[in-house]
């Protein structure tokens, strides 16, 4: 086995199964499809870690103690409906524990020098989840937690998280909203749920232009999701040098997900990832994925599984592979006055 592949981690855990509500999109079985997948071809030679649970002062990083204890009742107490998507049961608290423990552990084992790269592939998802409020099937912002435990534990100074979802992070936008040592960047299809990330939203006081939020029509495709990610996203990462790139990681901007237009390929996942594999590997920065939507259980496990060679192998195709595609270079130009962005 190359020493890429040696130096890769993907955590999992069976309490996710037990968050289980009935008729809902985000179901066990987006993860026992996805592990089927990755099993067929022998996880890619990474062997599965068991995530550990969050710890009450690691989700204290971003939520407040009244807010855990919120969910960690009403879980105990039978569960119930916090809005219209989003359902409490039993297990919902363990789950969201191994979530945000998951996230937690990829980013120890990144910067504590067991990987360079690595997936967190459990659930519930965490983008939507605000400081106090769940919403949009999360409970606990994974990747948000991750994040402040890189800056807490760990030091760092500069972290990206950069959101693929084909829904907007309204939950990690508002988190790090006025923070300089986390950039969020979001491309997400608009008008969608939950109808925020503007690209007039850059953050607020010292962290106004460490938002970057990049709304695309529905039906777009590889060739603007591509072009986005390696002309926008890598050149923040190039001009920035984040010291850890965190991706969450939605596979719904699919085009054969139900609960949105967009039309990504598997090949243009794979394509995503080799970019940002080179960009991270360019300024020394490990890269992790967080698993966030992705409701189309074949095109879920299909994804993943396309990138997981390009992730684990390194295999990354330059910048002169992708087109500039008329979003990315008004993306481009409208971020000019702050961020030099290079191919």
């Amino acid at each position: 086995m190359e020493e890429s592949s040696r130096r890769a981690i993907w955590l999992r855990h069976d309490d996710i199964f037990a968050h289980d509500v009935p008729d809902h999109p985000e179901r066990p079985a987006r993860i026992r499809a996805l592990e089927a997948e990755m099993s067929a071809h022998e996880w890619f030679g990474v062997s599965p870690v068991i995530a550990p649970e969050a710890s009450r002062s690691e989700l204290e990083l971003v939520h407040p103690p009244s807010y855990i204890d919120s969910i960690r009742a009403l879980s105990e107490a039978g569960g119930g409906a916090i809005d219209a998507d989003t359902f409490a049961v039993p297990g919902t608290y363990g789950a969201a524990l191994r979530a945000a423990g998951g996230a937690v552990a990829l980013v120890d084992a990144l910067l504590g020098g067991e990987a360079a790269v690595g997936v967190s592939a459990l659930r519930p998802p965490g983008h939507h989840a605000e400081a106090a409020r769940a919403m949009g099937f999360c409970f606990f912002g994974n990747v948000a937690v991750a994040a402040r435990r890189a800056t807490s534990a760990f030091g760092l100074e500069r972290v990206m998280i950069v959101d693929w979802d084909v829904h907007h992070g309204n939950g990690t936008n508002d988190i790090f909203h006025a923070d300089d040592d986390v950039l969020f960047l979001s491309i997400h299809e608009s008008p969608l749920y939950p109808g925020t990330g503007p690209e007039t939203d850059v953050g607020s006081g010292a962290g106004e232009g460490f938002t970057v939020n990049l709304p695309v029509p529905g039906g777009s495709g590889d060739a603007v999701y591509r072009s986005l990610i390696e002309h926008v996203a890598c050149g923040l990462i190039r001009s920035w040098e984040p010291q850890l790139v965190l991706v969450s990681a939605g596979f719904d901007a699919h085009r054969d997900d139900p609960l949105a237009t967009c039309r990504v390929s598997e090949a243009g996942f794979a394509g995503m990832t080799a970019s940002l594999r080179h960009a991270s590997d360019g300024v020394g920065a490990p890269l992790g994925l967080v698993l966030e939507g992705g409701y189309d259980l074949g095109a879920l496990s299909r994804s993943m599984a396309a990138l997981m060679p390009v992730l684990v192998d390194a295999v990354t195709p330059g910048a002169q592979d992708v087109d500039v595609h008329p979003l990315a270079r008004r993306a481009k130009e409208r971020l000019a006055p702050r961020w030099a962005l290079t191919s």
